[in-house]
């Protein structure tokens, strides 16, 4: 009857760590990823319900023509706009080359006081690619065109 007894106590001990053990890696893996998930948001959003200073977030949309002011120190202004609202963005580093007024980007940053200060920006990658949230967010505005249509595919 010990021995019987032994191996349940010994079985629950091993139940407890494996328990305990799900417990701290799920934790760590939580605390490791608290930046690195950046919520998508259109400007329309951004309008309706500014974030607050400190959240990092990513936006997207169009570059709105004639926005784009380079020649201003290291700092490049342009607005992005999903057709209902305009954002202005505020980005100091090197851009993409395929970056350009009228073009899909995505900007990872911060919105403080109005403007949308990007510590990152992505841009298509070519001709017809827009990035899915930049699409969705077109879309729900109505001025969406597909640079596909028309277009044959095999």
């Amino acid at each position: 009857m010990a021995l019987t007894t032994l191996k349940k106590k010994r079985r629950i001990q091993v139940i407890a760590i494996g328990m305990m053990a799900l417990v701290v890696s799920t934790a760590l893996i939580g605390y490791a990823m608290r930046d690195g998930i950046n919520f998508f948001r259109s400007p329309s959003q951004v309008a309706e319900a500014p974030p607050a200073p400190n959240e990092v977030f990513r936006i997207g949309g169009l570059v709105a023509d004639g926005s784009l002011l380079r020649g201003q120190g290291e700092t490049i202004t342009f607005a992005v706009t999903d057709g209902a609202a305009t954002i202005p963005v505020a980005y100091t580093g090197v851009l993409p080359d395929l970056f350009g007024e009228g073009e899909g980007m995505v900007g990872t940053g911060r919105f403080v006081d109005g403007t949308f200060q990007a510590t990152e920006i992505l841009a298509k990658h070519d001709e017809s690619y827009m990035p899915k949230e930049v699409v969705d967010a077109l879309k729900e505005q109505g001025v969406y065109q597909d640079p596909n249509a028309g277009v044959a595919t095999n």
